[in-house]
């Protein structure tokens, strides 16, 4: 069983590019850098709106207890770094977790 850890947060389209930049340079190696077992991965989605732009953190997780390892015992809570928090306008206060049940290629 797998686990999706999904998270939302919301900037300014001109703060957007600095957003994404902070994620790519910093937050995504910071998080490969704790060794948290289990942990499979991060994925980045963007959304253009009219005034702001949305994007979606997607992390794959073994089991629930990587999770755990990963945020403590309040699991739930979101994982934004002081510096995202600058740029952000704003953000899910927790993430919501799905058990991937299954999963098919294209072909």
């Amino acid at each position: 069983m797998a686990i999706k850890r999904i998270w939302h947060g919301w900037t300014t389209p001109e703060n957007a590019n600095a957003y994404q930049a902070l994620l790519l340079r910093e937050v995504f190696p910071g998080i490969e850098a704790m060794g948290i077992k289990g942990y499979r991965g991060i994925s980045l989605l963007r959304r253009n709106l009219s005034d702001e732009v949305e994007f979606v953190t997607i992390m794959d997780f073994d089991t629930i207890e990587d999770v755990i390892a990963f945020k403590g015992e309040d699991f739930e809570q979101s994982y934004v770094p002081d510096a995202a928090r600058l740029v952000l306008k704003r953000w899910d206060e927790q993430s919501t977790h799905y058990e991937t049940i299954a999963r098919r290629s294209a072909g």
